[in-house]
C-alpha cells in the first residue's frame, strides 16, 4: 500500500561540529516505532549526527523525557517518535493533543524537536507513514530537528552560515 504522494524533502544540513541527537520513542506499536526508528537513525548518520536513544511508557511522556534530558543532559536536538491510533474513546485526542501541545510548548523554549509522532485512524495508514522505504515520517522528523540544530547554531553565532548537503 505504497504512496505516490510527492513531498518535499530539503537538503540536510551540513555541520561544522558534531551534532548530538536524542531520539526519544515510545514503542507501543513494536513494528512502527522500529521503522521510525530505522528511518531517524538513517537520517541523523547521513548528516553525520551522533544518536542516543531512550524508550518511554507512551506518546505522553515523550515531552516529559525530551524536557529531563535538555536541562540535565547534553544534547542538540531531539526526535519525538511514536504512533498514537484512534480507539473508540476520547482518549486519542486526549494522547494526540497534549503530546503535540506539549512538544511545541517545549519548541517555542528553543528546544530543537523534530516531531515524529504518528496520529492515524488504523495500524496500515501508521505502517506507509513509518517505512522508510515509503514516507519515512522518522526520517523527517530526524531532519527537521537536524534543520532547527543548524538554525539554533546560525542565530546563535555558533557557526558562520548553514551548508546544506544534497
Amino acid at each position: 500500500m505504497a504512496s505516490n504522494i510527492p513531498h518535499y524533502s530539503p537538503p540536510l544540513p551540513a555541520f561544522d561540529k558534531p551534532v548530538k541527537l536524542l531520539i526519544v520513542v515510545a514503542p507501543y506499536y513494536r513494528d512502527i516505532a522500529d521503522h521510525l526508528i530505522q528511518g531517524a537513525r538513517a537520517t541523523a548518520e547521513k548528516a553525520g549526527a551522533q544518536v542516543e536513544m531512550v524508550e518511554v511508557p507512551g506518546a505522553l511522556e515523550i515531552p516529559t523525557a525530551i524536557g529531563i534530558a535538555q536541562r540535565m543532559g547534553d544534547y542538540d536536538g531531539f526526535v519525538a517518535l511514536g504512533c498514537v491510533i484512534r480507539g473508540e474513546t476520547t482518549h486519542y485526542e486526549t494522547v494526540c493533543n497534549d503530546s503535540s501541545r506539549a512538544l511545541s510548548l517545549l519548541g517555542l523554549q528553543g528546544v530543537c524537536i523534530g516531531n515524529g509522532i504518528l496520529t492515524v485512524e488504523n495500524h496500515a495508514q501508521a505502517a506507509v507513514r513509518a517505512d522508510p522505504a515509503d514516507q519515512d515520517k522518522g526520517g523527517g522528523a530526524a531532519a527537521a530537528a537536524l534543520h532547527l540544530v543548524a538554525l539554533g547554531r546560525k542565530w546563535s553565532g555558533q557557526t558562520k552560515g548553514i551548508g546544506f548537503r544534497a
